[in-house]
């Protein structure tokens, strides 16, 4: 498989620009691999395809504002910095991206809000957007944590054009999100509501929990054609022993699997032991799966739709065969569903 094999033409307007206005409520595009049957649903009607025993997978983390302005000094430049990653606590040190890159350099110091209370000198260049910040507040950690956040926007992908709104803090987010580390929402997940997953407990359908803190490598472009020299970058993830007991019990008793997302589907074949079942993980992955490859737990996943040449689509590509992605993705181009973030969903059944 080479990266030419997952370029599409997608029409713009079919990028999600806001979500749905009910989160359960966006288009579903049910697809039967063993059949090849492609069906159009509503998201909540998704309940119908599992059962009692049946078991999702959800990724917990939650997204922080990461996204912050500053000024230059000096010259007063305003400066975008999206923050990646907290590398050392004690001296406040951050992996950052700058934009415009080309105008901060070792030794610059930011200054951010209108007080300026908080100040960061840049100390060293990772990439060629990367930078290493050392933050300067006059405080305890924890109220150097709420000034990042008082200070910070929620971190909309950058294809959204519009300003961010006050109802995209609740809305990027997902409503079972516990642990704070994303710059990224697992999408999936914005689909469901409190109702519907309430419906889902009562149907006897079970949850599992694991934490991958989605950082920006899963959405960086794959820039090669031979895609087994693609590198992803790390992402924190913890899979807990209760965990690992729901997702073992299931394959046990033969249940329905369902990986809700990419970021759930990463961190369960992060964690697979030789005999296919699921170990407890605290670490980092950078697993990266494109076809051929073979899954070992998840038998459904539920998904959105992706942008072309992302390593996201070529996850879907691998569980659901490449000639089936192709004929979904055009005849969802087709109906009218809507991409990425806020947009629509896929829910795929083996």
């Amino acid at each position: 498989m080479k990266l030419s094999n997952f370029n599409f033409e997608l029409p713009k307007e079919l990028l999600a620009e806001h979500p749905s206005e009910n989160r359960d409520e966006s288009k579903l595009m049910v697809i039967d691999t063993k059949t090849g049957k492609i069906e159009h649903k509503m998201f909540k009607d998704m309940i119908d395809y599992f059962d009692e025993g049946d078991i999702m997978v959800l990724n917990n983390t939650k997204v922080f504002p990461a996204r912050l302005y500053g000024n230059k000094e000096k010259t007063g430049a305003r400066i975008e910095v999206f923050l990646l990653r907290e590398l050392n606590e004690e001296q406040r040190l951050w992996d950052v991206l700058v934009d415009p890159a080309r105008k901060i350099r070792i030794g610059n110091k930011l200054y951010f809000g209108d007080d300026e209370t908080l100040v960061a000198e840049v100390i060293d260049n990772t990439t060629s957007r990367g930078r290493t910040l050392r933050f300067l507040y006059d405080g305890a950690y924890l109220d150097f944590r709420r000034k990042l956040r008082e200070l910070g926007e929620t971190p909309l992908p950058k294809y959204i054009k519009r300003k961010v709104e006050p109802e995209d803090e609740e809305r990027y987010q997902t409503i079972y999100a516990k642990h704070e580390g994303a710059v990224a929402a697992p999408t999936a997940g914005l689909h469901f509501s409190k109702h519907l997953l309430k419906r889902l407990e009562i149907k006897g359908v079970n949850f599992a929990e694991l934490t991958l803190h989605v950082g920006l490598g899963t959405f960086n472009p794959v820039e090669v054609e031979d895609l087994s020299k693609h590198k992803m970058d790390s992402e924190e993830l913890i899979i807990d022993e209760k965990a690992t007991e729901i997702v073992n019990n299931a394959i046990a008793k033969k249940r329905r699997i369902c990986a809700v997302g990419t970021t759930a589907m990463r961190g369960l074949e992060s964690a697979v032991s030789s005999n296919r079942t699921l170990n407890t993980f605290e670490g980092w992955t950078n697993k990266f799966i494109f076809p051929p490859y073979e899954f070992s737990i998840a038998n459904s996943m539920i998904t959105n739709f992706h942008l072309p040449k992302s390593t996201l689509l070529m996850m879907i590509s691998a569980f659901m065969g490449h000639d089936l992605m192709k004929k979904a993705y055009k005849e969802a181009i087709m109906e009218g569903y809507r991409f990425y973030s806020y947009g629509d969903a896929m829910l795929i059944l083996r």
